[in-house]
């Protein structure tokens, strides 16, 4: 390589103290071997790095590129090196969660703020799918664990899931919805005029589920549990909403649960992660949800 780390730092170092004399002495080198760098850097590139100003020497265009990219290879050992080392100790160098929009984001980030303060340096990402698309996320290893996915269809080799919850479900509407002049508690008959507004399955590969129970009405269907209860709340359709995740919209009249003759049922909910995976961050999660459901 023409390009080292070594001329990277020494370049880095110069720009920071000001001169060749004070980088040399932040490195703890002999001035003449700053200079000796440069130019064996611009002879070996073909480039003019510094250029004389009098008795100050000057980045060039290139030498400011060298410079700034420079520094973020030096960035990117560190993180080598970093990442080395917390493999060497057991923790991975990040963490792919795959929530479902079903699952409550303030349970999860109880649990992550509890991760932090072990100060692992361990990297945690966070992304939401929807029914199928929970298992397809861990499946496909773009999630290394799955919180809330509901009931896996199919057999899934070399994942554990355990249940962690069982949600119950709600039928509400807006609070100017029609349906609140109905006589109850409603039928079928009486929720066929109006959209059923359903949470589209974010799987691309996996066969769809879903959680629709009215099988003879126009579909709403959007991407999210925040899309479905905000549609519902202003009136655009129907259906059954967890009953944990709409407790405030109760409470402040947003949304209205009315009796229905059909019955939603209860599901479970389930946590998983692949078995091969041995890392400490992905069991130090497992653990602590398996613990929050004793």
């Amino acid at each position: 390589m023409k390009l080292s780390l070594d001329a990277c730092e020494v370049l880095d170092a110069i720009d920071r103290k000001g001169s060749f004399a004070a980088a040399a002495s932040a490195l703890y080198r002999v001035p003449s071997t700053i200079t000796y760098t440069v130019q064996k850097l611009e002879e070996d590139l073909g480039i003019v790095i510094y250029r004389r100003e009098g008795r100050r020497s000057i980045l060039t265009p290139a030498g400011k590129v060298l410079l700034e990219q420079g520094r973020e290879l030096l960035k990117a050992a560190e993180t080598i090196i970093e990442t080395a080392k917390q493999v060497d100790s057991g923790w991975e160098s990040h963490i792919n969660i795959a929530i479902d929009t079903i699952y409550d984001i303030d349970k999860l980030y109880k649990v992550v703020e509890a991760f932090y303060q072990l100060n692992t340096g361990v990297e945690v990402n966070i992304t939401e799918e929807v029914l199928a698309g929970s298992w397809e996320a861990i499946v496909e290893h773009r999630a290394d664990l799955v919180i809330g996915a509901p009931s896996p269809q199919t057999n899934l080799q070399g994942i554990k899931f355990e249940e962690i919850a069982v949600i119950d479900w709600q039928f509400a509407v807006g609070k100017n919805h029609p349906l609140l002049e109905y006589q109850l508690p409603l039928s079928e008959e009486d929720t066929k005029p109006f959209h059923s507004i359903i949470i589209k399955d974010s799987s691309k590969k996996s066969p769809a589920m879903t959680h629709r129970l009215f099988e003879k009405q126009t579909v709403l269907r959007v991407a999210s549990l925040e899309q479905k209860i905000a549609a519902q709340i202003r009136g655009l359709g129907i259906g059954f909403l967890p009953a944990h995740r709409i407790r405030n919209q109760l409470k402040t009249g947003e949304l209205i649960a009315l009796p229905i003759n059909k019955d939603a049922p209860v599901t479970p909910i389930f946590i998983g992660w692949r078995m091969s995976n041995k890392g400490r961050a992905i069991r130090w999660f497992v653990d602590k949800f398996r613990e929050s459901n004793k």
